[in-house]
């Protein structure tokens, strides 16, 4: 079990004595909705949970790097790892049993990062400007034997969407192209059929981001896909009292499986959103799942992403002995987790033919206000959109 270091104030007061500066300057980072929350001042610091735009010093980049190849100088057996790998349902299945609607909280923060998730012209009924979820930062902060980690993360700031779309794209993704069309017609019924636009949530757990959207594309001619390998968490998403299938359709499903089957046909999809899921799978997995996933969005449709960033502070934690392979690990409980850079997510979307929207580091302070302790936390925040056939010469 992983133990907190707490920092005297005197301590504190030394680390961020040399923030301030590199905290109030944006210099460098690209536009985006990733919060204004700014620490000027080192007296503040426990004001809040959370601070925005983080640079880090070439100090604190070396840190990490020590600490990452620290725990991972040791590999757990290559002859014990398969079962990390092969038995992942059931950790997962068992986690949410234990569980339950408990351990996360909704992540209603959604629609300020991703306003592509409602259809052109809708508006989302959330209206805090600043939320807090509590999934996401997987940050173990109690005595637990299971060593399962307590998720923190608040997100607040304006929002951004990208509208450069070239003139022969001007199709809304709510459309299909003519051949898809085509293709839709002659493909037998399927959930959501009628509607205009669909979204698929990958790794969807007990639904967290899967109400949110619902609540927010009723009457929308917009349809919900959303899928999980745990059997478990499927069917506490059924029994949610807003579950509906007229908006909605759950069902089980193991991304990994090549030729495991969706419910609705190839270029049928206008959103692809996969949030802290794609981490928790072997690296070497990851590009055939988003080709095969990236098959299913229509022209125009779009892939967003969210999940860790090398050398947050839940991959600096980690003890010797828990490293599966480079930047992957497993918790106590079984579950996997890897840490991803800009250049990954990149190359890991660009080569399954998707071009870049937006590909941020979200790099912020995180503060334990009760035992005075500050974290760096790193996330990866990624928009990439399926590209449309040239225009006809």
């Amino acid at each position: 079990m992983h133990k907190l270091q707490s920092f005297s104030r005197a301590i504190l007061a030394e680390v961020f004595s040399r923030l301030p500066s590199r905290l109030h300057s944006t210099a460098g980072r690209p536009s985006a909705p990733l919060g204004s929350r700014i620490l000027t001042n080192t007296d503040d610091i426990f004001k809040h949970n959370m601070w925005d735009h983080v640079q880090w010093t070439e100090e604190d980049k070396e840190n990490a790097r020590q600490k990452a190849k620290e725990n991972s100088s040791t590999h757990i057996p290559l002859e014990e790892q398969g079962t990390f790998d092969t038995e992942a349902c059931q950790y997962w299945d068992k986690f949410y049993k234990m569980h339950q609607k408990k351990f996360f909280k909704d992540r209603k923060w959604l629609f300020l990062e991703f306003p592509e998730l409602l259809p052109s012209g809708a508006k989302s009924q959330t209206t805090n400007g600043y939320l807090v979820d509590q999934q996401e930062s997987h940050l173990q902060l109690t005595g637990s034997s299971t060593d399962t980690e307590t998720r923190y993360q608040q997100h607040n700031g304006p929002t951004h969407r990208n509208t450069d779309t070239p003139s022969h794209q001007k199709e809304s993704c709510q459309g299909a192209a003519p051949e898809e069309t085509e293709a839709l017609i002659q493909t037998p019924a399927f959930p959501g059929q009628h509607a205009s636009f669909r979204i698929l949530e990958v790794g969807c757990g007990v639904g967290n981001s899967t109400f949110p959207i619902v609540n927010s594309i009723k009457e929308k001619d917009a349809y919900l896909y959303c899928c999980d390998f745990s059997p478990c968490a499927i069917q506490l998403v059924k029994d949610h009292p807003d579950y509906h299938d007229s908006v909605c359709h759950a069902f089980v499903h193991d991304i990994c499986e090549e030729k495991a089957s969706f419910p609705f046909p190839i270029h049928s999809l206008d959103v692809i959103l996969a949030v802290f899921v794609l981490s928790s799978i072997h690296p070497e997995r990851l590009q055939g799942i988003v080709n095969r996933l990236s098959t299913y969005l229509k022209h125009g449709g779009m892939f967003l992403f969210r999940d860790y960033g090398r050398f947050d502070f839940s991959q600096l934690r980690f003890k010797k002995g828990r490293c599966l392979s480079e930047n992957f690990y497993t918790r106590g409980d079984g579950t996997c987790v890897y840490f991803f850079t800009k250049e990954e997510v990149h190359d890991l979307f660009s080569n399954a033919g998707l071009e870049e929207i937006q590909n941020l580091e979200d790099r912020r302070l995180q503060v334990n206000r009760g035992k005075k302790v500050a974290m760096h936390r790193v996330w990866m925040q990624s928009k990439y959109r399926k590209g449309y056939p040239p225009p006809p010469s």
